[in-house]
């Protein structure tokens, strides 16, 4: 089964190697680190780690960056002798994890899941114990990580809808994959049967709940000043600000038609677009400028930089982190990958701050978190493009709905959260064999 696996990911890794290197200069900043994907490490890093307790965490992308950091904060009082060390996928996000994370955490790419790659990394860092936030389940890495006798943890875990059948019909290779976790984080129930099914261990599984509902509210040094860039942009401070976050292909042009349509009534309204991936922002001002929408480019703002009010309709985000700080001024949020695109974006971040969401049908990603909005009435999801229209305009002329929904999203985001301790407590147990940590006797 091994040699099999290894086989056809070399053969993978050979083909789809062009579209993910076009990806990554689309991105740029690709090379700082790229021999890191290989399993090599810098002396510095090296030092760094050298006598050290390790603890290894890793976030894909943006999104489980978050968790991580909120991890770290809560396992670091408990821990005081262990090392951090947090990979990730994306140059995106390790752009993220060099802005937001302290000196002393090790910031690393994840090896390529081949032999050779990960005997070197996980040979070169040797963790005490491995966190790996949501299911990224890539075979070698396990299998070596076990074979070092290093403890495992999937945190977060879920299976969705989508995914669950495929990791069932090829049980025959996750079974000993999932069976190698020491502890298992499920968001419900629902998921820990089904990560059962795939092969965890039954006592391996912990109901914690979904560490978003806790990396949403996640405090730090505020690195932005929305509205002083709003007053740059001739955008009164009393405007109706209408965010969409998050958005992929078509969404822009969706989002930009809806905003012209509602200008009309609100002439004051200004729109905010944040594509999810920041190198999709000339197309999306194609797009923009094809409606005759005057917009400016967030990269191209200067401390010098100032237009007359009602100079411009929208401004087009084009860089990464700052998402959170443009939601904090919202009146209105629209959450994308949700209308044009399929599996959705993360609603808690705006709904912990208060914001009326809205968001598309297509929220596979997120099933169990939107019946929980949908439920507490709390959120609104729309069927299409003429009913968000329409949803988004009855809010934007109704404050105090839009307060009621704020602080119905809000309360809901409090009701749910508490999962970060239930996982350290996890994590914890696992990790005192290691003589990492004691757990107190009950």
């Amino acid at each position: 089964m091994r040699s099999l696996y290894n086989i056809l990911f070399l053969i993978f890794f050979v083909l789809s190697s062009p579209y993910y290197f076009l990806r990554m200069s689309r991105r740029g900043n690709w090379q700082k680190g790229f021999a890191q994907r290989f399993g090599n490490y810098d002396v510095k890093l090296k030092q760094s780690i050298t006598n050290r307790h390790i603890i290894w965490l890793h976030a894909v992308s943006v999104g489980e960056m978050n968790v991580c950091m909120q991890l770290i904060r809560a396992l670091e009082p408990r821990l005081p002798n262990v090392k951090f060390v947090v990979s990730t996928t994306t140059t995106t996000a390790m752009s993220e994890l060099q802005k937001k994370l302290p000196p002393h955490i090790g910031k690393i790419y994840y090896p390529v899941d081949r032999r050779k790659f990960v005997a070197r990394a996980l040979g070169t860092i040797r963790p005490d114990a491995i966190i790996l936030v949501e299911a990224e389940i890539w075979p070698n890495f396990i299998w070596r990580a076990r074979s070092m006798g290093i403890p495992l943890f999937l945190v977060n875990a879920r299976l969705s809808d989508r995914s669950f059948p495929r990791y069932k019909k090829f049980k025959i290779l996750f079974k000993q994959l999932f069976g190698a976790f020491t502890g298992v984080g499920a968001q419900n129930e629902t998921d820990a049967g089904r990560l059962g099914e795939v092969g965890c261990r039954r006592e391996a599984i912990h109901v914690v709940g979904n560490l978003k509902f806790d990396a949403a509210v996640l405090t730090g040094r505020r690195t932005l000043d929305v509205p002083a860039m709003l007053g740059q942009l001739g955008v009164p401070t009393d405007a109706r600000i209408l965010v969409a976050g998050s958005t992929h292909d078509g969404e822009e042009l969706i989002l930009a038609e809806i905003f012209l349509n509602l200008k009309k009534q609100f002439p004051d309204l200004f729109l905010i677009l944040v594509p999810r991936h920041f190198e999709r922002a000339k197309s999306a001002g194609n797009d923009l400028s094809k409606l005759a929408i005057n917009f400016f480019y967030r990269s191209e703002l200067a401390p010098d930089t100032q237009f007359e009010q009602g100079e411009l309709d929208c401004l087009l985000v084009n860089t990464t982190g700052e998402l959170r700080y443009f939601y904090e001024h919202a009146t209105v949020v629209f959450v994308g990958k949700s209308l044009a695109a399929r599996g959705g974006q993360n609603p808690i971040e705006p709904a912990a701050l208060g914001k009326p969401v809205l968001f598309g049908p297509n929220m596979q990603n997120f099933t169990d978190v939107v019946k929980i909005f949908l439920a507490d009435k709390s959120a609104i999801q729309v069927s299409d493009a003429a009913e968000l229209e329409t949803r988004i305009g009855e809010l934007l002329s109704n404050p105090p709905r839009r307060q009621e929904l704020g602080y119905r999203a809000q309360e809901t985001v409090k009701e749910h959260q508490g999962a970060t301790e239930r996982t350290v407590e996890m994590i914890l147990e696992g990790c005192a064999a290691r003589d990492l940590y004691t757990v107190p006797k009950k």
